[in-house]
């Protein structure tokens, strides 16, 4: 990953990240080049809040992760990149945390987001250091979300995806708490989730309605005709192609190349099931 290496050795800017991603970047890094064990996600183990001599204050942290102005193509690319990589583990961490205490199924589902998407090395102790910094820092769950929304401007499925990894990681436990609840509410709306949208997914984990139409935010009541549409548009949304073309990391293509599994498999059951063409 082209933005992991610039981004530890300076290149690409926290203050261009700006904001609370800058901030948890910027004491993750400190963690990095002092500390090569990081810590583990685990029950009880407890980070400190963003602090120390990378803490980004003033005019840095206000400034939006989309302002690219002084950068190149490439460079917007993986600046991208990571502000992606940086939102995503800092909301898991703050969800995880929503309760007041990271349970080891907790913990370990996020292992399993990082086994998925193929994050190894120093990266995957960076992701883990980000999710600990995150989740004891000051800023809340909602603005680590506006800046991720900042980042997948146009981009549902990228946001359909982290409500699935928010709904994955609250109950793996087997337990939805409301304050996690309330968290991915607050989530869903600021990203602008369709109600319909959210309640699919929901379902999907809380085994709410059939499994195959949940995959594809439908309910068993859907025609026909909004079954093609639908599958359509998802696949178009999540084909691996269409990741890469825009620009995001090679462990997010990974991840959503499950993603569109999924929605192949339940496309051939509803097919098989209603004998459609």
């Amino acid at each position: 990953m082209g933005w992991f290496g610039k981004i530890v050795g300076g290149t690409i800017g926290l203050v261009t990240i700006g904001g609370p991603l800058g901030a948890i970047a910027g004491a993750a890094i400190g963690h990095h080049l002092f500390d090569r064990q990081p810590r583990a996600l685990k029950p009880g183990n407890e980070a400190g809040p963003a602090r120390g001599p990378h803490r980004w204050t003033g005019n840095g942290e206000q400034q939006s992760a989309g302002d690219y102005s002084r950068t190149g193509p490439r460079d917007r690319t993986e600046e991208r990149q990571a502000a992606f990589f940086l939102a995503l583990f800092s909301i898991l961490g703050k969800l995880a945390k929503a309760d007041g205490r990271i349970t080891r199924e907790q913990g370990e589902a996020v292992v399993s987001f990082l086994d998925r998407m193929g994050v190894t090395g120093r990266q995957r102790s960076f992701a883990i250091r980000v999710f600990n910094e995150a989740k004891d820092s000051r800023y809340t769950v909602e603005e680590f979300a506006r800046q991720f929304a900042d980042v997948t401007r146009e981009q549902q499925d990228l946001r359909s995806s982290l409500m699935d990894m928010l709904y994955e990681t609250a109950l793996a436990n087997r337990e939805l708490h409301p304050r996690e609840e309330e968290m991915i509410n607050s989530v869903a709306a600021i990203l602008g989730i369709p109600a319909s949208e959210h309640r699919a997914i929901r379902d999907r984990h809380l085994g709410g309605a059939d499994y195959a139409f949940s995959v594809l935010g439908l309910t068993p009541e859907a025609t026909d005709d909004e079954i093609r549409r639908t599958y359509r548009q998802l696949v178009q949304e999540y084909h691996p192609d269409r990741i890469v073309a825009q620009g995001m990391p090679q462990e997010f293509v990974e991840y959503a190349g499950e993603r569109f599994q999924e929605i192949q498999r339940a496309w051939q059951t509803i097919r098989r099931d209603r004998g459609l063409g």
